[in-house]
């Protein structure tokens, strides 16, 4: 009895008829093109991972520089450590609202930028604060900016900036606000008469002028109609004027 010989249909033997063989090799074509998208999709999740793993795990793509602008007051380094930043960190890792409110703590600083320029650098542009008067203090002076915060110490007040003395300057302080509110509306020409504006209180307010004259100006409401009596006086030498309530003006 003659056995039939039974052909495998994916590896054809050599000697298997041609017919055989060409079946096989469609069905191997068939698997290969049934199988070539999860080939790819495979391909592309390996070469992904890699490349994560290069930018989130490595520091071939880590911080080699801190590019500082803005900074003219601060010194640069003193934004780099207050970044706090290490050298060779991923970019890709890095938290940059965290790096920025580290950078917006310093007290010179009002606004702070960070951002990541690949391959190697980080970024901070800072904007400074801008100073609007001095407030004295124990050997020196301290800048004092439009939204109440002393912020830098000096050694001598810069040309042109006024002196303001309030005992705890800070933002949301009523005194503070109040002598900020009585500064911006007095003319230039009175300024340059300051000697210095002294806030006690929210209420209690006085402009000390050269000659030791003396202007109380009292709370900081009325701004316009104190800043037209006093344009209209006459102040003499080591004399006061009470211009707290401007329709009642008294001398001494």
């Amino acid at each position: 009895m003659t056995q039939t010989r039974g052909w495998r249909l994916v590896l054809a033997p050599r000697d298997a008829p041609p017919s055989v063989r060409r079946f096989a090799k469609r069905a191997r074509q068939r698997r290969l093109r049934a199988a070539l998208p999860w080939l790819v999709v495979l391909g592309v999740i390996a070469l992904l991972g890699a490349a994560a793993a290069v930018v989130y795990l490595t520091p071939a793509l880590g911080v080699e520089r801190i590019e500082v602008s803005g900074a003219s007051t601060l010194d640069p380094d003193s934004v780099r450590r207050a970044a706090a930043v290490r050298d060779g960190t991923p970019l890709a890792r890095l938290d940059l609202g965290a790096v920025e409110r580290r950078v917006r703590a310093l007290k010179p600083v009002r606004e702070a930028r960070v951002t990541a320029r690949y391959p190697h650098t980080l970024v901070v542009a800072v904007v400074e604060r801008t100073a609007l008067a001095v407030v004295p203090k124990v050997g020196g002076f301290t800048l004092l900016d439009a939204d109440g915060v002393a912020y830098l110490a000096v050694d001598a007040a810069p040309p042109g900036l006024p002196v303001i003395r309030v005992a705890q300057p800070e933002p949301g302080d009523a005194t503070t606000t109040s002598a900020l509110t009585v500064l911006a509306a007095l003319p230039p020409a009175l300024r340059s008469q300051m000697v210095a504006l002294v806030a006690e209180s929210p209420t209690r307010i006085r402009l000390e002028l050269t000659d030791e004259r003396l202007v109380i100006w009292g709370d900081a409401t009325q701004n316009a109609a104190k800043v037209r009596v006093l344009q209209l006086s006459k102040i003499d030498p080591g004399h006061t004027l009470d211009v707290s309530a401007p329709g009642v003006v008294l001398e001494k």
